[in-house]
């Protein structure tokens, strides 16, 4: 039987954001996207240069440290989405350092939206054969030669891991840890 790998790929992903993530970014605040629940939490800074960007470091720490919900949620914006859509399927002139990151709550859920759509639109464009090939030079050289539904099936565990850990800080943050 042959798979419909743009099918089941999106469909996953769509179930997914339909069911679990979109519906719980519902009511998100500025304080609650910037909460830090532990001392020494990356998260989204205004640079002097006024953009926002996120904190880290060239070699992440071990263990790495705790993130705000703006961090997650601007990785999955900026680094997940917007980059790839750019690079996969526009001019390939996005980079991380190049992309405001989201300042606060509704920035980021309309940019979340708004990557999202973009996303799936350009990968219900791609058939069995471009599925199939390569990713190419538009990716990390780790990539290059794996086919392009591997990225995408990254990409979505990617979205569902970190969308799963904003699930929990706002579950948190509901419970009271904020007060805390």
């Amino acid at each position: 039987m042959a798979v419909n790998w743009t099918g089941e790929t999106l469909a996953q992903l769509r179930f997914y954001w339909e069911y679990s993530l979109w519906p719980r970014l519902d009511g998100l605040t500025d304080a609650e996207y910037l909460w830090e629940p532990v001392p020494g939490c990356w998260t989204v800074r205004r640079r002097p240069d006024g953009r926002y960007a996120p904190d880290g470091a060239a070699c992440e720490p071990d263990p790495p440290p705790v993130t705000t919900l703006a961090w997650r949620l601007g990785h999955i914006v900026v680094d997940v989405l917007e980059t790839r859509v750019n690079w996969h399927f526009g001019d390939r002139t996005a980079t991380r350092e190049s992309i405001d990151w989201p300042s606060g709550a509704e920035d980021a859920r309309a940019r979340l939206h708004a990557g999202y759509h973009a996303w799936c639109t350009h990968v219900q464009g791609l058939d069995d054969e471009a599925m199939s090939a390569p990713v190419g030079a538009a990716e990390a050289p780790q990539w290059a030669e794996f086919p392009m539904v591997a990225l995408v099936l990254h990409l979505n565990r990617e979205i569902f891991h970190h969308g799963a850990e904003i699930a929990l800080l706002r579950d948190l943050y509901r419970a009271g840890y904020a007060r805390g």
